[in-house]
């Protein structure tokens, strides 16, 4: 094991406790976790408990002191104490095809590495669409089970004291990831013959409990399974000092079907573009709508607690952050509020008055049937 694995793993903040995570999102883990195994462990622990088993608390050998781990404010700390220990931390997404000098979109990702996997998967989610597609009987869908992986292998496998940004890019008809790394090799890895090696193995454990992540190599052969069948060619993963992963994606202009041949026999592939990207004229637009009427929205986790929350009843921005489990209104928060307002599944109870403190949100008739033909994740 090299030296900056050891950091990583091992190196302890004896001043850093409880206090300087987020403790709300150490309670999501530990659900998720127990949703994802049944009689899982961390279902009977405190957070404490949990941090150590996770082995993100840990005590010096040498100086008896006791704190959280590096890893465990890369995996859960408040955005403060993450940046202080780790100042270069951070993910840029950006979205580059109609401005090529600059941007059409972009995500400055500073956040903890478990919220830094949800706001690439909702940058992912807003600007690539989401093909239909049938493995055997069963409708999957393969941009998520390909960026589930492209996502925590960034996040995961990251060299962190390097102070290379990593990045997101996408363009048409690809996206490319960055990030630092300690090579074990160079070049275009040769999936026949490539070996895993774990370079953060508690930051991996971490992501494998909570469904982040699948086990060492597994995550790989998903993503070639699907990469050709989503862009049309086998993903790219290049090794060196700065990490590549270059999958080539769909750009589709109207709704079109295809039949693709795969190991379980032919798989249809039918285009169904993801959240509006502000991109597209009115008239694909409208296209779109004639041919997609009976098609939902693909909405993230986020957007659809929210709609489930209002489909309930009024709900104000205080209610709706206290069941998303946010202490402050975030970025993520704001954005998908935003989303769901403009796509018309939203709507104020005071539209006059958007910023009255008695404002509230309620389910349109849109936004009910948009949920209702949501397909469950």
């Amino acid at each position: 094991m090299n030296t900056s694995e050891q950091i990583v793993r091992n190196k302890i903040f004896p001043y850093a406790g409880l206090d300087d995570l987020e403790r709300d999102l150490i309670a999501q883990c530990r659900k998720t976790a127990s949703l994802w195994w049944e009689g899982h462990p961390w279902r009977d622990m405190d957070d404490m408990e949990l941090l150590k088993s996770a082995q993100l608390y840990q005590t010096d050998p040498e100086t008896g002191k006791s704190g959280v781990t590096l890893a465990g404010l890369l995996l859960l700390g408040k955005r403060n104490p993450l940046l202080s220990a780790v100042p270069h931390h951070r993910t840029d997404l950006i979205l580059r095809k109609v401005n090529l000098d600059r941007y059409d979109d972009r995500d400055f990702v500073d956040v903890n590495l478990v919220r830094s996997y949800d706001r690439i998967m909702a940058f992912i989610h807003k600007h690539l669409p989401d093909p239909f597609f049938l493995e055997g009987t069963t409708r999957i869908s393969i941009r998520d089970a390909i960026f589930r992986e492209v996502a925590s292998n960034s996040l995961i496998h990251r060299e962190f004291l390097n102070a290379f940004p990593a990045k997101l890019i996408i363009e048409r008809g690809v996206v490319r990831t960055e990030n630092s790394n300690k090579p074990h090799g160079f070049g275009l890895i040769d999936f026949a013959t490539f070996t895993p090696f774990p370079k953060n193995p508690i930051i991996a454990a971490f992501f494998r409990q909570i469904g982040r992540a699948d086990e060492l190599g597994s995550g790989m052969r998903k993503l070639m399974k699907y990469g050709k069948a989503y862009g049309g060619s086998d993903p790219e993963m290049i090794e060196g000092d700065v990490f590549r992963i270059i999958v080539e994606v769909p750009e589709f202009d109207a709704a079109e079907t295809t039949t693709l041949p795969s190991q379980e026999g032919d798989v249809q592939v039918q285009a169904r573009p993801g959240p509006e990207s502000g991109l597209e004229s009115s008239k694909a637009h409208e296209a779109h709508d004639e041919a997609h009427d009976a098609t939902p929205v693909l909405l993230t986790e986020t957007h659809r607690r929210i709609l489930v929350t209002c489909r309930e009843g009024e709900r104000s921005a205080p209610e709706l952050q206290d069941v998303l489990g946010y202490e402050s209104r975030t970025g993520n928060f704001k954005r998908s509020l935003t989303f769901l307002l403009e796509a018309g599944l939203l709507e104020w109870t005071l539209p006059d008055s958007p910023r009255s403190k008695n404002q509230k949100y309620r389910l349109t008739a849109q936004g009910r049937e948009t949920l209702e033909r949501q397909p469950d994740n």
